[in-house]
C-alpha cells in the first residue's frame, strides 16, 4: 500500500534503511518493535510485508498525529504509543523477531526551529524531545559553572567547556539568557578563533540535549529492555550519532555475548547466564557514500545488531555500574 507523505515526512530521512530491513527480513512476517518512530520511516516500511505487525514508541507529542495516519491504514498491525522507549516492556506482552533504535535527532524535531535544538534557531531555548522534566534554558540559566562544565566536556567532549562555562555565567548575572542564538553568540566568544572542523556550537548543543533529556539513561534502560522481549534469534538493531551512544552499545553487545572476553573486570567470572547475545562479530555498518550524498546527517551514524541468545534473561545490572558515571551526571540538580 503507497501512503500519501506529509510535510513533516518529507522532511525526515530514515537512515540506513535498506539495512535495517535486510537485517529484519520480514518477507515472511513477524512481530518487530521501532522504539524511535519519528515520521514512521522504519514502521512504514515493515509494513509494506503483509505478514507483519509493528509496535512502535515516541517520546515526542508531535509525531501523534502521524502515528494515527498510520494506524488508519494498517489497523490490527500497527500501535504505537507516545512514551519513552526506557517504558517499552509495560506495553506489549508479545515477543519481537526485532528491535530498532534509531537514536539521531529527528529531523522533525532539529528543522522546527521553534523547538531550540539548532543553532540556527533564534527562539526560546527549549532542546525537549518530549516528556522531559527541565529545559535547556533553565540549565543554562541556574546549574553552577562546574555542573555546566562537566555537562559539556562530558557529554559533548567540548574542549573548551570551562571557557564557555564560565562566559554563561558571567552572561547571566546581567540578564537570563532566553534564546538559542543568545547562547550562540557566548559559544563563539568562547572558542577558539581557528575552529572550523564543524559548527562551533555543535558540541555544547549535543551535551545540553543529552542532559534535559536524560539520553543516557534511556538508551541504557532501553536496550536492557528490549532485549528482554525479544524471540531467540530475535535482532536488537540499534544506529547511534555520538561516541558516547556507542560506547554503550559496543560494550552490552560485546560484553554479554557468547564469545565474550572472560577477563572482562566489569563481569563475574564463570556466570554463563550473562550470555545475552549470540556471538556477537563487532562489526560496524556505515552509510554508503550515496546516502551521505542524499542525507549528510547519515555521515556520522553507527549500525550495530546483536541477536538474542536462547538463554534465560538475567538483568544486565553491570551494564548500568559501567556507565554509573553518566546517568549520575545526569540526574543532577541545580
Amino acid at each position: 500500500m503507497k501512503l500519501p507523505h506529509t510535510s513533516l515526512e518529507g522532511k525526515h530521512l530514515p537512515v540506513m534503511i535498506d539495512e535495517v530491513i535486510k537485517i529484519c527480513n520480514p518477507k515472511n512476517g513477524g512481530n518487530f518493535m521501532d522504539c524511535t518512530f519519528g515520521a514512521g520511516g522504519y514502521s512504514k516500511e515493515l509494513l509494506k510485508f503483509r505478514a507483519t505487525k509493528v509496535v512502535a514508541f515516541d517520546r515526542d507529542s508531535q509525531v501523534i498525529e502521524l502515528a494515527n495516519k498510520l494506524k488508519d491504514n494498517f489497523q490490527s498491525r500497527f500501535v504505537f504509543y507516545n512514551k519513552k522507549f526506557s517504558k517499552i516492556d509495560l506495553t506489549s506482552p508479545n515477543k519481537f523477531d526485532a528491535v530498532i533504535f534509531d537514536l539521531g535527532l529527528s529531523s522533525i524535531q532539529l528543522d522546527d526551529l521553534s523547538r531550540g535544538f539548532s543553532f540556527r534557531s533564534k527562539s526560546e531555548l527549549n532542546m525537549s524531545m518530549g516528556q522531559t522534566e527541565i529545559s535547556a534554558k533553565k540549565v543554562v540559566n541556574t546549574y553552577s559553572s562546574q555542573d555546566l562544565r562537566d555537562i559539556l566536556k562530558i557529554f559533548g567532549e567540548e574542549q573548551d567547556a570551562t571557557k564557555i562555562s564560565r562566559n554563561i555565567v558571567k552572561e547571566r548575572i546581567k540578564n537570563d539568557i532566553k534564546t538559542t542564538d543568545e547562547l550562540v553568540r557566548i559559544i563563539k566568544r568562547s572558542k577558539k578563533k581557528d575552529y572550523k572542523k564543524i559548527n562551533e556550537s555543535t558540541k555544547t548543543f549535543q551535551a545540553i540535549r543529552i542532559f534535559v533529556n536524560k539520553e543516557v539513561n534511556e538508551l541504557i534502560e532501553g536496550v536492557i529492555k528490549a532485549t528482554k522481549i525479544l524471540k531467540p534469534g530475535g535482532k536488537l538493531i540499534v544506529i547511534s550519532f555520538h561516541s558516547i551512544e556507542d560506547k554503550i552499545i559496543k560494550f552490552y553487545f560485546k560484553n554479554f555475548s557468547k564469545n565474550r572476553s572472560r577477563s572482562n573486570k566489569y563481569l563475574p567470572e564463570n556466570v554463563d547466564y550473562l550470555s545475552l547475545f549470540d556471538d556477537y562479530k563487532n562489526k560496524v555498518i556505515k552509510a554508503s557514500s550515496k546516502e551521505v550524498k542524499r542525507n549528510p546527517r547519515s555521515r556520522s551514524a553507527k549500525l550495530r545488531v546483536a541477536i538474542r541468545s536462547s538463554d534465560k534473561f538475567i538483568d544486565p545490572e553491570e551494564l548500568r555500574k559501567k556507565f554509573k558515571y553518566l546517568t549520575d551526571l545526569e540526574k543532577r540538580i541545580a
